[in-house]
């Protein structure tokens, strides 16, 4: 007989609220920034191909990993790997994904403080300039100040603890059924503008033009990196939504679905960046600078910019939102159950953490700047210890214990929904990959993150 909490426990409603929220999850900034630039660095169309066979390979091996390991335990990160492998130290797959978390929302509320900062410094005029010195000026501004960003990131985990605080299907599943569609939406707006500026056409080929003799070994191991990450894999987020969803739901053509559809995501933020930026003759760049410099300079030089730079930072703010709600619910889950707190005593407690910790990351470019460890600054260690060590490992000892630990029958029971699809084929290829292939893949792509290959 199952246990009373987990007969009672909140879920997703609808197929759309769990492609919805998983792909909320999956959706972030790096599909505006990061994405879209290391395509056009790496090959254009050449590199998408070889990233989405990177990411059919180890990326979506990994994500249907976490929801059926979620589906089966209706549980939270930790106690879904004690209750499948009790007495065992696979918890600690868990605990590193609950730690993830908390450190990537330490430091992603601070890049999201900005963004909403941006869209108030949008919609007021402040930021319209076709100077990129000037633009720069205004982002050091807000970045090397003390009150404006700890504001902005606090204002960022009270929005997203409010929304943690009503619930699973109340919560998280209404609102990311209501922005996803948004953020499309005004993607394809911002889309149709930058096609109709003149020269145009050198972004799109930037972008889409094959350039296969680009497709080096480096390249592949970006395209292996990038397909790893884009997931949300490795942090524990896909397996807490994944104890939210339904035992009839079909997780192999869901994670394909979302896979897709956050390619789409990115693909669309490139077509939205990328012609623009060179229709006004500036050098595409990644990370802040383009975010907050170039963007602002290039909008502003558009007839009604102002209007599509506040466009523009409101779909960007819905991508980081998206994943925030993701990140924060996994130590809220843990909190809830292992603990035994209620929704509300546990968001509290893990917004105030993520607040105490955050400030320190925000703080690094200011009163905190010489504040290092191991010669990194608090925001960029927060970065290196997740990316670089908590969420590789994660997700190669997420993909063993699937697929030699858990093993093929438990595997088939979750691909069939215990008989009533059929996946039999799908699933054998699937368990080559994610036995062999994903867990050699991101132990290359934890070895190059740390440069040791």
């Amino acid at each position: 007989m199952q246990d009373k909490s987990v007969t009672n426990r909140e879920g997703f409603t609808s197929n759309i609220g769990v492609i919805a929220a998983t792909l909320g999850s999956a959706v972030g900034l790096g599909n505006i920034w990061k994405f879209p630039y290391v395509t056009g660095e790496n090959g254009g169309a050449a590199f998408i191909l070889v990233y989405l066979i990177c990411v059919t390979l180890v990326g979506l091996p990994v994500m249907i990993a976490e929801l059926m390991i979620g589906r089966r335990t209706k549980r939270n990160a930790v106690e879904a790997f004690e209750q499948l492998a009790p007495r065992k130290p696979w918890f600690l797959v868990g605990v590193a994904g609950v730690i993830s978390a908390f450190l990537i929302m330490a430091f992603y509320t601070c890049v999201a403080g900005w963004v909403y900062a941006y869209i108030f410094k949008a919609a007021t005029g402040s930021i319209s300039s076709t100077q990129t010195k000037v633009t720069s000026a205004i982002f050091s501004s807000l970045s090397k100040s003390v009150a404006q960003p700890l504001f902005w990131q606090l204002l960022v985990l009270l929005v997203t603890g409010a929304i943690i605080m009503t619930g699973v299907t109340k919560g998280i599943e209404r609102v990311t059924k209501i922005l996803m569609p948004i953020l499309f939406l005004l993607l394809l707006v911002v889309d149709i503008r930058s096609l109709t500026l003149p020269g145009a056409n050198k972004g799109l080929n930037y972008l889409f033009n094959p350039d296969f003799h680009k497709i080096t070994v480096t390249v592949i191991l970006a395209a292996l990196g990038l397909a790893f990450f884009k997931l949300s894999i490795g942090m524990g987020a896909m397996i807490t939504y994944g104890s939210y969803v339904s035992d009839d739901q079909n997780l192999p053509a869901t994670a394909l679905t979302v896979m897709l559809s956050d390619t789409l995501v990115s693909i669309m933020a490139g077509v939205a960046i990328f012609p623009a930026v060179f229709a006004f003759g500036i050098k595409p760049d990644a990370g802040p600078s383009l975010l907050f410099i170039t963007i602002p300079a290039i909008f502003s030089a558009m007839p009604f910019g102002n209007v599509f730079m506040v466009l523009f930072f409101i779909l960007v703010s819905i991508a980081a939102t998206g994943a925030m709600l993701s990140l924060l619910e996994v130590p809220v889950a843990f909190m809830r159950e292992k603990l035994n707190w209620s929704r509300a005593k546990s968001t509290v407690a893990t917004v105030v953490g993520i607040a105490l910790v955050g400030s320190t990351a925000t703080l690094s470019n200011s009163i905190l700047a010489n504040v290092l460890v191991f010669g990194k600054n608090l925001f960029d260690f927060y970065d290196f210890v997740t990316s670089n060590i908590l969420l590789p490992l994660g997700g190669i000892f997420i993909a063993l214990f699937v697929g030699w630990f858990w093993g093929y029958q438990n595997v088939k029971q979750e691909f069939s929904n215990h008989g009533e699809l059929s996946n039999d084929g799908i699933h054998k290829i699937y368990m080559f990959l994610v036995r062999i292939v994903a867990p050699i893949a991101i132990i290359i792509v934890m070895l190059a993150g740390l440069n040791i290959i």
